[in-house]
């Protein structure tokens, strides 16, 4: 069995952002952040603790994403989704977040823990290929349009 200490090292030492929420009613109140997340969302533990982590999406709760994610905080289990959350400073990032639920049968709590990644840098190229993709696809089909005119301007000589 890996000690605390030496666990606290390897979650510190993580380029992830970790954190762990405890179910208080409706709300999972943010109990731990490691340093990673403090670096990805720019707040630092002090300003966060103890607040429901909804505070990354701002005013943007419509995305898909979040369905998925409200499902699980509210029916346990676990689940990885990509979301727009935004920094501290108000700069949008993707983050892919994985939730896993864990009950602790020693106190009886339902606790989450979240694993967050910047895959901010891998959304905006796939963004970047579905935009050239159908530019493509509308370059192709004006091709295909000029050379059905042109076919029946040489036909109609």
């Amino acid at each position: 069995m890996i000690n605390a200490q030496l666990l606290q090292l390897v979650i510190n030492a993580s380029n992830d952002g970790i954190v762990i929420a405890e179910r208080e009613g409706e709300d999972n109140i943010l109990i731990y952040v490691n340093p990673a997340f403090e670096k990805l969302t720019g707040y630092s533990a002090d300003e966060i603790l103890y607040q429901d982590c909804r505070f990354l999406q701002s005013g943007d709760r419509d995305q898909a994403a979040l369905a998925r994610i409200r499902e699980t905080l509210e029916n346990g289990g676990s689940c990885c989704e990509v979301l727009k959350n935004y920094r501290k400073d108000g700069t949008p990032f993707w983050n892919e977040l994985s939730l896993s639920t864990v009950f602790n049968e020693s106190d009886k709590q339902t606790y989450i823990v979240g694993v967050q990644k910047d895959v901010t840098v891998q959304v905006k190229a796939l963004q970047r290929v579905a935009h050239l993709e159908a530019q493509l696809a509308t370059t192709q089909a004006e091709l295909q349009a000029m050379k059905t005119t042109n076919g029946q301007n040489l036909q109609a000589n």
